[in-house]
């Protein structure tokens, strides 16, 4: 596979030789000289914080079975030490004091931590892939997903080096209260769409990584409904269900333009419509969200039957729900 970067950024680019063999940093390759190091996916404070044992267990896409405290990245001691641990801290820092601190962290300092916690999955499944799945040709794996995957890891960049976004902001990235200020730690990811969300003590977090604030406006009446209110934990999986759910309905791969201009790096938007006519978003279907709906909802036991019993109004928690027409 051809470098995704077309032009010398000196970005650091992992899938042009498939580098997932920890042996060279997840976020900078071999551009600083400094040893590496593996350091926890899940890093200690917020395991700590959220009381867990490192104990619990994950399912991987190639059905391995892992837990917590066996995840690790490897990364280069100087970007650890200068760059991520720092952000670490300012992380840990707001989600010990809870909703407020967390509203007032720069989004991009979320999308940096956020980024790497999921980019840190990636990287995961990449290395089992590469175990199980190599070829002649290189990896069987979709050009346009590995494209996504790159630009996520050279976004990711800014934490060690001059990368600005140039008028435009790659993620939807949502915070919401909670009702229930001693809400269980829970995190979810969909890594085919970079869709996220965890949840914790008062606060909830829902980010799609790189649609370019598409789906946030795409459910802005829902956003603004839930401004500055207290949601009870069916309300926020509903959300989040919406967001999951639109994320697979997106259907533009975003492409951006890296332009170096005296050691900075800018990126650059390309326009998601482009030359195709057909809406950003592929047709909602009540009976297909419902479903996503229902995985959501497992902890209260509602069904599909009783989720689109109304077809034409999935069954919601919010006073005005103001779902998509469906199709």
């Amino acid at each position: 596979m051809a470098n995704i970067v077309t032009m010398n950024t000196n970005l650091y680019d992992p899938f042009k030789n498939f580098d997932f063999l920890y042996k060279n940093c997840f976020l900078s390759g071999k551009t600083f000289q400094s040893e590496v190091v593996q350091i926890p996916l899940i890093p200690k404070w917020l395991m700590d914080l959220a009381g867990l044992t490192g104990e619990e267990r994950i399912q991987f896409l190639d059905e391995t079975i892992r837990t917590y405290n066996s995840l690790i990245i490897p990364i280069n001691s100087e970007v650890n030490e200068q760059f991520l641990t720092p952000l670490e801290d300012t992380i840990k820092r707001a989600f010990t004091n809870g909703f407020e601190s967390v509203m007032a962290l720069p989004e991009q300092d979320l999308f940096n931590w956020i980024g790497k916690f999921l980019y840190g999955f990636i990287y995961t499944e990449m290395h089992a892939a590469l175990r199980k799945e190599m070829t002649a040709h290189g990896l069987n794996m979709s050009q346009s997903l590995m494209m996504k995957f790159a630009n996520l890891n050279f976004m990711l960049q800014n934490l060690y080096t001059n990368v600005v976004f140039e008028e435009f902001s790659p993620w939807s990235i949502v915070i919401v209260k909670l009702e229930d200020v001693e809400t269980p730690f829970s995190f979810r990811d969909e890594i085919n769409t970079l869709t996220f969300s965890i949840k914790m003590k008062d606060f909830g977090i829902i980010a799609c990584m790189q649609d370019n604030g598409t789906n946030k406006r795409y459910h802005k009446n829902i956003v603004e409904e839930v401004e500055g209110k207290a949601l009870t934990a069916e309300q926020f999986e509903e959300l989040s269900a919406r967001f999951y759910y639109s994320a697979y309905l997106f259907n533009r791969l975003p492409e951006y333009t890296f332009m170096p201009v005296d050691g900075t790096i800018y990126i650059e938007d390309m326009p998601l419509r482009g030359n195709m006519t057909k809406p950003l978003f592929d047709v909602w279907q009540n009976k297909t969200y419902g479903q996503v709906l229902e995985n959501f909802w497992k902890p209260w036991g509602y069904v599909l039957f009783e989720i689109i019993k109304n077809p034409d109004q999935p069954m919601s928690f919010f006073e005005n729900p103001n779902l998509p027409v469906a199709g």
